[in-house]
């Protein structure tokens, strides 16, 4: 069980002792343990919160990983696995006494099958090195968040992350046949395999998204698909959001599955044209981009489809792609909406709530209400066919409260997306960003559920502890004043 940290005088002398059994097991450059060296790990994406580490470790190889577990279980200090860092919930955030373990160095592509249609991976492979590896066969790896050219196989398996082109292929948990991980008992354990199916429970799909909190991959088999032969991309205007948001139902109620259907509103659209000069109308009120891939037939074929949709929804102007430069054009605007956000604003926060595609229109008419009680601006980019939500939270850390207002806006967008039937992330993860927000989804039967998975896997709860699923006590907190629909959600807790 993890306890509260040491005092600092204390934390001198316990980093020495777990950087001292680390290196006993340890070449020396595996082990960091100086601040300077320690100190580009205290945060992953979501750098509002930061901890420095007490110690880093970069193992070279399974059995580095065996030895760095054994040890931290021997001495009961925290793990908290760490991919490239480009998390943006804070599941990768230090914990002050604990060790980071980085996967970095667990980098190598192990086998590629062009057979079987299979890739078999180190963690710190990088999503975007995969399809690279696999162009020469004309396959490629399916899910492409928009972190893909930096984030890590890892990190995908930990969060369960999709990309724009999730909706036709789907997410991580889709597109990985099985993982090879480390218990915190020290033990290889290897859930799912290379045939369709294995024996037992599914434990793979639990594993997939868990966060760090269940065990530490060290191997990855991914599924690899045929590149399409041809894709293009629509590209559609409207003059409302509201306009735009019902054209995506209109889409997916053709019978049309888009190999990516992704929205950004204007306000992302004006941040993102001068940095990427995507060919975006700035003059819309929303822009959908609608992809099409297969055979050319294929391609032509639903690219009328979707324009006769589009249009018929109120599209005030189409575009479509003409060659693969322009498609790739088309895509870099929406993969760099997050960095182009620095254009207009000294930081963003940035949510990750899933809502039913039917109410998307009323969730963005919410989320302009809020910007005017909160008094920040938002703009809103994501998956619009499986209806994930990015929201941008525009703030300036240097002005006194705004990102306390900016963690209540976000908040509340989370709550509303639980109201409307959503949850409250869909491949950002929990971490400690929304820790808080579980509470708004769940019971305490159901938390109870998560902790009893937790306590099979780590009994200990040495693996990235206080993160993802929240303590009773601490809902009955945050929630203390709350009631919904005239019942308390939790009543059974001390409520002061």
């Amino acid at each position: 069980m993890h306890t509260a940290p040491p005092d600092p005088a204390n934390l001198f002398a316990r980093r020495q002792q777990v950087a001292e059994a680390l290196r006993a097991v340890l070449p020396a450059r595996c082990v960091l343990a100086e601040p300077e060296d320690t100190r580009p790990y205290e945060c992953d994406g979501l750098a509002a919160y930061r901890q420095l580490p007490m110690v880093v470790v970069l193992p070279d190889s399974e059995a580095q990983v065996i030895a760095i577990v054994n040890v931290c279980r021997q001495l009961q200090v925290p793990i908290v696995p760490r991919g490239a860092g480009t998390g943006l919930s804070g599941g990768a955030m230090p914990i002050a006494d604990g060790v980071v373990l980085s996967t970095a160095r667990l980098n190598q592509i192990i086998r590629m099958d062009a057979y079987s249609r299979t890739a078999v991976v180190q963690p710190g492979v990088r999503n975007l090195a995969i399809s690279d590896a696999a162009a020469r066969h004309d396959l490629y790896y399916a899910p492409d968040p928009s972190s893909q050219i930096a984030c890590t196989i890892g990190g995908n398996v930990a969060e369960n992350s999709g990309g724009v082109h999730c909706l036709k292929y789907g997410l991580t948990v889709h597109n990985v046949l099985r993982v090879r991980m480390v218990t915190i008992e020290g033990e290889v354990v290897e859930l799912g395999g290379e045939s369709l199916d294995a024996p037992g429970l599914d434990l793979l799909a639990v594993f997939i998204g868990s966060e760090g909190m269940l065990g530490i991959v060290t191997e990855v088999t991914v599924k690899l698909i045929p590149k399409p032969s041809t894709a293009r991309v629509i590209m559609a205007s409207f003059s409302e959001v509201g306009a735009g948001c019902n054209a995506v139902a209109d889409l997916i109620a053709a019978g049309i599955i888009p190999a990516g259907l992704e929205m950004m509103d204007q306000t992302s659209a004006r941040m993102v044209e001068p940095f990427c000069k995507a060919g975006y109308d700035t003059e819309a009120a929303a822009i959908l981009l609608c992809e099409a891939d297969g055979t050319p037939e294929e391609v032509e074929e639903d690219i009328a489809r979707m324009t006769a949709v589009l249009q018929a929804a109120g599209a005030s102007a189409i575009a479509v792609s003409q060659n693969e430069a322009e498609r790739l054009r088309f895509w870099s605007g929406r993969k760099n909406a997050f960095p182009a956000a620095g254009r207009i604003s000294p930081d963003y926060y940035c949510m990750d709530g899933t809502i039913p595609r039917k109410r998307l229109a009323e969730v963005l008419a919410g989320i302009a209400r809020m910007e005017t009680k909160y008094g920040l601006r938002c703009a809103n980019v994501f998956h619009a066919g499986d209806g994930n939500l990015h929201p941008l939270i525009l703030f300036d850390a240097n002005q006194p409260d705004e990102f306390a207002r900016a963690e209540a806006f976000g908040a509340e967008i989370l709550a509303m997306s639980v109201e409307v039937g959503g949850t409250i992330t869909g491949e950002h993860g929990v971490g400690i960003e929304k820790i808080n927000s579980m509470c708004e989804q769940f019971t305490a039967q159901e938390l109870e559920a998560f902790f009893a998975v937790k306590r099979a896997f780590d009994p200990l709860k040495l693996l990235n502890p206080d993160k993802a699923i929240p303590t009773l006590n601490r809902c009955a907190d945050m929630g203390k004043m709350r009631v919904t629909g005239g019942v308390l959600k939790f009543p059974d807790l001390p409520r002061f």
